[in-house]
């Protein structure tokens, strides 16, 4: 099964660099609808990355081949104000060690994994958009489309490298209605969501919705569209201050209630240099309270407090190499768990872009270096991590 998606991944890899844009696959006055793929293959190496038996024996490292991303994507308009947007996708697809959630996409199947409608007003000023999307707080994982990340996944704390997620998610998105859009000469970016948030009856007895909202500044040139690039190879000069809050009340903690609420500032950078290359450049700050969700391989539990610094920067190399161009980058993040250790993560790797941002190759290391190990039903000690990855895309 792992080979057959592997070749055919190949296969839409020839297609991939030589077409970036989605196909059109009907166009009639303002009527139009394209359609495209986007996915990922990753093999794998973590170190110590199986839990310890029952007699607390390590079972070994882990070297898994699996597909990261599958995306097969739909955008159609009918005219100026009115479109639609699906993604027809599966994450982590034949993952070693994950808890498969197949309703979700996650480590088995392709299911429905987005999708809106989205009803728009003249000038770009409010677009009204309803059903599944990303949920608009952070930029790491509320912004930024994953076929442009300049690090080679996302964040540990917002779904990278078997991390997990901190705030409610299915799979990073939420149902529900967003008004968004970009006002004072398109500089402003606001985002207004109110979302089905936690579904289960047992942590969210009241069934109370979620809310949460984003604002964003650019300085330079804006950024206008729903979904951002992690990294612009060059092709625009940004700097972008966001920032964002989450929050759903009365969930329910080990027979309490409290009210979960998080907030994040976050700064990105993007610019070309004189005959030098580019550079890439972001840092944030989330400030969590009552945590829904526990974090692979950290501290952080449901309930938890904790602050999250993240800062990534990566250059862009002014020449070809072999035809392509090259973009070595770090990361850094550090999860700071109240009245518990802090977990931090370091990372380099780099970008061998074929085409795009969506066709690379890409080499990540990571280590997760814990300030205080221990080994018990859920163990939290030190890992590297090697990650080797072939996007592609059209």
């Amino acid at each position: 099964m792992r080979l057959y998606i592997l070749i055919s991944l190949l296969v839409f890899f020839s297609i991939g660099v030589t077409s970036s844009l989605a196909m059109k696959v009907y166009e009639q006055g303002e009527t139009r609808l394209d359609a495209g793929f986007w996915g990922q293959a990753w093999y794998q190496y973590v170190q110590d990355g199986r839990d310890k038996d029952h007699d607390g024996i390590q079972e070994g490292n882990i070297y898994d081949s699996m597909i990261r991303r599958a995306y097969f994507y739909v955008k159609a308009s009918l005219n100026p104000w009115f479109s639609f947007f699906l993604h027809y996708a599966g994450d982590r697809i034949d993952q070693d060690g994950l808890h498969k959630r197949p309703s979700l996409g996650l480590g088995a199947n392709l299911i429905i994994r987005g999708a809106w409608t989205t009803i728009k007003l003249p000038d770009d000023r409010l677009k009204i958009q309803i059903g599944r999307m990303y949920i608009p707080f952070t930029r790491n994982y509320g912004t930024t489309s994953t076929k442009t990340l300049l690090t080679t996944d996302l964040n540990w704390s917002q779904g990278g490298i078997r991390g997990g997620i901190f705030y409610p998610s299915k799979v990073g998105r939420d149902d529900g209605i967003c008004l968004w859009g970009n006002i004072l000469d398109k500089r402003l970016q606001y985002r207004l969501m109110v979302a089905e948030g936690i579904g289960k009856e047992e942590i969210n007895p009241d069934d109370n919705y979620r809310y949460a909202g984003r604002i964003s500044w650019a300085f330079w040139e804006p950024e206008t569209s729903w979904f951002n690039k992690g990294t612009y190879l060059g092709q625009k000069s940004i700097l972008t201050v966001g920032v964002g809050i989450d929050m759903e009340n009365d969930l329910r903690y080990a027979g309490r209630k409290e009210d979960y609420l998080a907030w994040t500032l976050d700064l990105h950078l993007d610019t070309r240099l004189k005959k030098q290359g580019a550079i890439t450049m972001e840092a944030s700050y989330v400030h969590l309270e009552n945590g829904p969700n526990a974090l692979n391989y950290t501290h952080l539990v449901r309930g938890d407090d904790a602050d999250i610094i993240g800062v990534q920067a990566g250059y862009l190399l002014p020449q070809k190499v072999l035809g392509t161009r090259i973009q070595p980058f770090a990361h850094y993040e550090r999860i700071d768990v109240s009245h518990k250790d802090a977990t931090n993560i370091y990372g380099i790797g780099f970008n061998c872009f074929i085409k795009d941002q969506a066709n690379k190759l890409s080499i990540d290391i990571t280590w997760l270096d814990q300030e205080n190990e221990f080994f018990g039903p859920r163990p939290v000690q030190d890992h590297l991590i090697l990650t080797l990855q072939m996007a592609v895309g059209f």
